[in-house]
């Protein structure tokens, strides 16, 4: 798979969470596919990360720019902001890291999300 179909991967990706398309976004997930995120459980396989997206998910709505992003397949890292409203109402801006890895059958196999944030 080249550079610019993993880069046009995930900018889908964005996209497809960016406009509530959740089944369009979990399509380009493998039914086996690992995503982690602080605060979560890893979530394994499409019925988890569904779970997560309908569910689970503490953001409302809102729209994520990339600033960076590096392919070199199988992998893609990308940096950003993220700028929203949580289901509570509050307002949100906040720089993300992702790193996606894409299996031969050209969907995510896994995912990890990194938010900056002053933990320790």
């Amino acid at each position: 798979m080249s550079e610019i179909d993993l880069s046009a991967l995930v900018c889908s990706y964005y996209s497809r969470v960016d406009a509530g398309d959740i089944e369009g976004l979990l399509a380009l997930f493998a039914a086996a596919a690992t995503y982690r995120r602080p605060g979560y459980a890893p979530m394994q396989g499409k019925h988890s990360l569904e779970s997560f997206y309908r569910g689970e998910r503490v953001i409302a709505q809102g729209r994520h720019e990339i600033l960076s992003m590096v392919a070199e397949s199988p992998r893609v890292a990308v940096t950003g902001s993220f700028s929203g409203e949580l289901k509570d109402g509050t307002q949100v801006h906040l720089d993300f890291a992702d790193f996606f890895t894409v299996g031969a059958d050209g969907l995510f196999s896994r995912r990890e999300t990194y938010f900056y944030a002053p933990l320790v």
